[in-house]
């Protein structure tokens, strides 16, 4: 059986003898078309047969698209569905094992990563399962993602790859940060759900505002990070109840997830009566009341080495920032899952009880986060001012350690 590289090295004279990096786009197609109806490989040039072009430019790309190389750069046509890369430079037809709502789905039983006892069929499983729960979380919603390639380490994915179907309903924003414009994507449907299951996507991050209100969060989140150790997850329960309290004195109701790792995540839906900036001034006075409810379990110390041990009420999901949603699982041991849970079961589950082999059996045919998620609640006034008056954690933790380190350099001058 010859190499991909020989393959790939085949399809690419063939292109550069019979197209040539000047053809028109619909010159190519016609012949990628002429050879997908031959139902063969493409056969190398004859022998002595010049290109169309003397810039080699024409060869396959590593999800499945036609790139031809240009004088103004690289371009990709995409192939069409049910002809799927399996390398760089080397795609066929018959690898694609199986086929859900249009989508081509590969290499389903490759391991997932390392220590994930889970290959991708059982991702995708698991995401097809779910998608009725998920994907109204998702619904227009810009999305980030964290991929892992086959041997490689995890990384998150905002804007969207050039070889990406034009199905996919996407949006632009300018990310101040790059200084350009990202392109995301809005899962709004299953087909998109397996597409990204099939891109090995294994985390599902959504923006706390959507595509249509980008001037409105809809939730106020408190995100609970307790400390390394065996009790990390109890301690973080703990504190979830103190958040509750602390809502519960305002007069707000929250919904409570796992993190799906080792925290806990308290979701509380707000109407479209407040500025972001007042959600974010509510999320840090609830921090803050949370802080004095349990002042020896919570901190609100952004810096971990002022945590001392303590659970970590973080407030800090604002602005762009995004948090993994209700049923996404987790690049972790075992891929758990984000898992919505009732308040009184909280003291009686681990994360471990919620993976991609079993969450599907304890959830049956519920929906608990849409069935414990509360309504949009208007928040109160004297709580958006208490906020507004604490000073923004990160802001604070950035000052405070340019504080430290030119003590530091001073004492070492000294």
């Amino acid at each position: 059986m010859r190499s991909c590289e020989a393959r790939s090295r085949t399809r690419s004279s063939w292109f550069r003898a019979r197209c040539g990096s000047r053809s028109t786009t619909s010159h190519r197609w016609d012949c990628w078309s002429r050879w997908r109806d031959s139902n063969s490989r493409p056969p190398a040039p004859e022998a002595g047969a010049p290109p169309n072009c003397a810039t080699p430019s024409c060869s396959f790309g590593t999800h499945g698209e036609i790139r031809t190389r240009t004088k103004r750069g690289l371009s990709a046509l995409p192939l069409p569905l049910g002809y799927v890369s399996i390398s760089v430079g080397c795609v066929s037809p018959s690898r694609a094992e199986e086929e859900r709502e249009g989508v081509a789905l590969t290499n389903l039983d490759q391991p997932l990563f390392d220590g994930a006892n889970a290959t991708k069929r059982d991702l995708i499983d698991y995401l097809d399962a779910v998608s009725g729960r998920i994907i109204p979380v998702l619904q227009d919603r810009p999305l980030s993602v964290i991929r892992v390639h086959r041997g490689q380490e995890a990384f998150m994915q905002k804007n969207l790859p050039k070889y990406t179907p034009d199905w996919i309903e996407r949006v632009e924003w300018w990310a101040e940060t790059s200084k350009r414009k990202v392109s995301y994507a809005l899962c709004n449907d299953r087909r998109t759900l397996l597409w990204f299951g099939n891109q090995r996507a294994i985390e599902y991050h959504p923006t706390l505002v959507t595509a249509s209100r980008s001037d409105r969060v809809t939730h106020l989140v408190l995100d609970l990070d307790p400390p390394e150790g065996s009790e990390a997850f109890g301690l973080a329960v703990q504190a979830a109840h103190a958040v509750r309290q602390a809502l519960q004195d305002a007069g707000l109701e929250g919904a409570v997830k796992t993190s799906g790792a080792k925290g806990v995540h308290v979701f509380v839906p707000v109407d479209e009566s407040a500025e972001p900036h007042d959600v974010f001034g509510a999320t840090r006075a609830i921090a803050a009341r949370t802080e004095q409810i349990a002042p020896d379990l919570t901190t609100t110390a952004f810096m971990k080495e002022d945590r001392g041990g303590k659970v970590f009420v973080d407030s800090t999901r604002a602005g762009g920032a995004t948090v993994i949603c209700a049923y996404s699982p987790r690049v972790r041991q075992g891929v758990p899952v984000s898992f919505p849970l009732a308040w009184d079961e909280l003291d009686d589950v681990s994360p471990a009880d919620f993976t991609v082999h079993n969450a599907l059996e304890t959830l049956g045919s519920r929906d608990p986060w849409s069935e414990h998620m509360p309504k949009p609640q208007a928040l109160p006034a004297a709580l958006i001012e208490e906020g507004n008056n604490i000073p923004i954690p990160r802001v604070a933790a950035m000052h405070e350690g340019k504080r430290r380190r030119r003590a530091t350099h001073k004492e070492e001058e000294t």
